[in-house]
């Protein structure tokens, strides 16, 4: 039997109010193609975070999914995630670093060699690229090409994690030219066609 991979990157939608979620959530991790959760929800109090965090983390532990938080370290540490991504106008790496030891710390480089040799430097566990393609998730204001894919792997073997509008169309591209890890989102929360169970089986 061919293994699957497990390539996906899943970014959690904007809100997560309702019990069926996690249901839904255990059946997408339990499709093997899930290798990262993250939590991104901006609009939801820190103690709500916190108390849905745990539940995700026991659906993680369950499906060998990591876990990880979006922005805020200390919320990590709270939730006792596997680790933590930064924006570049979040905590830095260093903070991030003495907050929740030596789980991972994934940092956004968008489209910029220069941030990419500075997290090389700072010696995250992965970096982000990204806006490849068009996404519903949020405005663009930075986009990055398989050229620059390509420069990182050059650069570094540290993993790189492509993100952006990323669905059925495009993803192969990403993979063929190495991305170790694709962010998807909307293809699979947003998606009108398909359930996020079907939308992320199809991604092989």
């Amino acid at each position: 039997m061919k293994k699957i991979k497990k390539f996906v990157y899943l970014i959690s939608p904007v809100k997560i109010n309702n019990k069926t979620f996690f249901e839904t959530l255990d059946l997408v991790f339990k499709t093997k193609r899930i290798s990262f959760f993250q939590l991104r929800l901006k609009k939801q109090n820190a103690k709500k975070i916190v108390n849905i965090g745990k539940k995700i983390k026991k659906l993680c532990n369950k499906n060998r999914v990591k876990l990880i938080v979006n922005d805020d370290p200390m919320l990590a540490k709270k939730i006792n995630s596997d680790g933590c991504h930064i924006g570049q106008s979040d905590s830095t790496v260093l903070n991030a670093r003495k907050i929740i030891n030596k789980k991972i710390v994934g940092v956004t480089c968008h489209n910029s060699k220069k941030l990419i040799k500075k997290a090389i430097k700072e010696k995250v566990d992965y970096i982000a690229i990204g806006s490849f393609y068009t996404s519903k998730t949020k405005k663009i204001k930075f986009k990055a090409n398989i050229k620059l894919l390509k420069a990182a792997k050059k650069m570094t073997k540290i993993p790189i994690v492509a993100i952006g509008g990323i669905n059925l169309k495009n993803y192969k591209k990403l993979l063929l030219n190495k991305a170790n890890f694709l962010a998807i989102s909307s293809y699979v929360w947003r998606n009108k066609k398909l359930s996020p169970v079907e939308a992320i089986r199809k991604l092989k």
